[in-house]
């Protein structure tokens, strides 16, 4: 890989991360066109997705602190112990994050080699771009969008941390995921990606930090994938973070106003785009030197 290949995947990593188009798709399928041509592999997308995180940090800190404040009030143990009621919105808030964020850490670990490899087969890609595009319109059509995040409850804390470990498939994608099933359980556009973008942060940046110790510092690469260096990395991560903070901002305003069509067409033309350059040999459905290859 070269240094302007990783400011093009940084630069994918930080439009694709919010948007309801899966970020590891794009970088799947933009790595595989690039003179490279090698899979920049599941450990590359975790360890970018710390830029585009941090952006997140940076954009929700009011909020954030507000929620950890809280959150630490309402504990029954500690210096601030019971300060806070534990019926207060952002001490809720706080638990359903943590509680959200179990499913996706669970399944990650116990399915870390599939990941890697057999599920970032590109027909796999093309087949949850289209099916959780279809799903996402459909979930923006009838849903009722009354709900904000101060009716959020812990059955539906659940359900939003399932919808979210689905994003471990490439193609299906995280913030999709996640608003889609928001917007199911009847929260407004807004709300469901404000809280997508919550959620994802302590799962994002775990396996952000455990990828970039157990596959880069410590480790090398999932077979098949390049052996990125580590000052390419972190360039396309800075990327990342700087364009991820301008779609945040663009996006949290976009939906407050406008509906998620654009973004379920789209993934229905990448779906079949996809199809079609693997079938034109113009890319592999399976990177070379993958397990899966042979």
């Amino acid at each position: 890989m070269t240094w302007w290949e990783a400011i093009v995947l940084g630069l994918v990593q930080g439009l694709t991360e919010f948007l309801p188009i899966s970020s590891s798709a794009h970088l799947r399928i933009v790595g595989e066109l690039l003179p490279s041509g090698a899979d920049p592999g599941a450990a590359f997308t975790a360890i970018t997705q710390i830029g585009t995180e941090t952006a997140v940090v940076i954009y929700f800190r009011k909020d954030i602190w507000r929620i950890v404040k809280a959150w630490f009030g309402a504990l029954p143990v500690g210096p601030w112990k019971n300060t806070v009621p534990r019926t207060d919105p952002d001490a809720r808030m706080g638990w359903f994050v943590i509680l959200g964020s179990i499913p996706i850490g669970l399944l990650g670990l116990l399915f870390e080699d599939a990941i890697d490899d057999t599920l970032r087969h590109l027909y796999i890609t093309a087949a949850m771009l289209a099916i959780f595009g279809l799903l996402l319109g459909w979930a923006d059509r009838v849903g009722r969008r009354t709900k904000t995040l101060d009716h959020m409850t812990l059955k539906d804390a659940v359900i939003f941390g399932l919808a979210q470990a689905l994003a471990l498939v490439p193609g299906v994608s995280r913030s999709g995921g996640t608003i889609t099933a928001g917007l199911l359980l009847g929260y407004t556009r807004e709300a469901a990606a404000r809280y997508a973008f919550l959620l994802a942060i302590p799962a994002v940046m775990i396996s952000g930090f455990y990828k970039l110790f157990s596959d880069v510092i410590f480790g090398e690469p999932a077979p098949g994938t390049a052996q990125v260096p580590g000052a390419l990395i972190a360039l396309a991560t800075v990327v990342a973070f700087v364009v991820g903070y301008a779609v945040i901002v663009w996006f949290l305003r976009y939906v407050s106003t406008n509906s998620y069509r654009p973004f379920v067409i789209y993934r229905l033309v990448l779906a079949v785009l996809v199809v079609a350059l693997v079938v034109a040999g113009v890319i592999d459905a399976v990177p070379a030197g993958s397990p899966s290859a042979g």
